[in-house]
C-alpha cells in the first residue's frame, strides 16, 4: 500500500481496511487510490477514485493521457468508460487489491457512501435537507420530441422510472402535465435548466445525479436497477 499522508483522511479508514489496495493516497478530508472500470470492447479505463466521510464518491478519469473528465460520479465514470451495462457501478467499478480487480461492493470503501443514504444525508441534497433529482427527459417514440419529468416526489419518480422502462413511450403516456404530440419541444436554452440546487445550468454534478435511493428506487419493481438497489443496500 502507498504511503499515507497526514491529514483528516487518515482516519476514514483502518490500515487493515485498506491494505494491499493499490494506489493509496490520503489528503486533507479524503482517501484516494486507482480505480477503473473495464468494457469489453474497449478495455480498461482507469482512474482516481476519492472517497469522503460525507459519502461523496468523485473519479478523475486518466484513460488516456488527454482525458479531461474529473469529479465524475461513479455511475458517470461507468458510462464514459464504454461499459456495455449501465447503473451497476459497485458492481462495475473496480479498485486494485493484492492486483486482482475488486469491485468496490466487496471492500469497505463504500461505508460511508451507505451511511449517508441510510442516514439521508447523502450527497445529492437539495437546500431543504432531502434528497434532491434533476428533472430528466424522456423522447416520444411518435412524435420524437423530448419531455421533461420532474423529479420532487417518489411520484413523481415513479412516474419517470415507468415512462423509462416503457419501450414505446409516446406524449399520450404523459400523466403529469396535457401535452400532446402537436405541442412543440422545449427550446434548448431551457433545457439546461434542470433543477440543480448547486447551479442553474448545471450538466450534472454530485448535487443533482442521483446514485439511487429510496426516493427513486422501488420495492415493488422487478427492473435489475431497483434489484440491485435494494440488494446492495445496508439492511436494518
Amino acid at each position: 500500500m502507498a504511503a499515507a499522508n497526514e491529514g483528516a483522511g487518515l482516519g476514514l479508514f483502518s490500515e487493515e481496511e485498506l491494505r494491499e489496495v493499490s494506489g493509496v493516497r490520503r489528503g486533507e478530508d479524503f482517501v484516494e487510490m486507482t480505480c477503473g472500470c473495464t468494457s469489453h470492447r474497449y478495455g480498461d479505463a482507469v482512474g482516481r477514485l476519492r472517497v469522503f466521510a460525507s459519502g461523496d464518491l468523485e473519479i478523475s478519469c486518466e484513460c488516456t493521457p488527454g482525458c479531461r473528465e474529473d469529479k465524475l460520479t461513479p455511475a458517470a465514470f461507468e458510462k464514459h468508460s464504454g461499459k456495455e451495462t449501465s447503473g451497476k457501478w459497485r458492481n462495475t467499478v473496480w479498485v486494485m487489491v493484492q492486483g486482482e480487480k475488486v469491485p468496490l461492493s466487496k471492500t469497505a470503501l463504500l461505508k460511508y457512501y451507505y451511511l449517508a443514504h441510510k442516514s439521508g444525508n447523502g450527497s445529492h441534497k437539495g437546500r431543504n435537507g432531502r434528497p434532491s433529482h434533476r428533472d430528466e427527459f424522456v423522447r416520444c417514440t411518435r412524435c420524437g420530441k423530448e419531455r421533461r419529468f420532474r423529479l420532487r416526489s417518489k411520484e413523481e419518480c415513479r412516474v419517470y422510472h415507468d415512462a423509462l422502462a416503457k419501450v414505446n413511450w409516446t406524449c399520450a403516456n404523459l400523466t403529469t402535465d396535457r401535452v400532446t404530440c402537436d405541442d412543440e419541444e422545449e427550446r434548448a436554452s431551457r433545457k439546461v435548466l434542470r433543477g440543480c440546487s448547486r447551479a442553474t445550468s448545471c450538466a450534472g454534478c454530485m448535487k443533482c445525479v442521483c446514485f439511487g435511493c429510496e426516493t427513486c428506487r422501488f420495492k415493488d419493481c422487478d427492473c435489475q436497477t431497483c434489484v440491485d438497489f435494494y440488494r446492495n443496500s445496508p439492511k436494518e
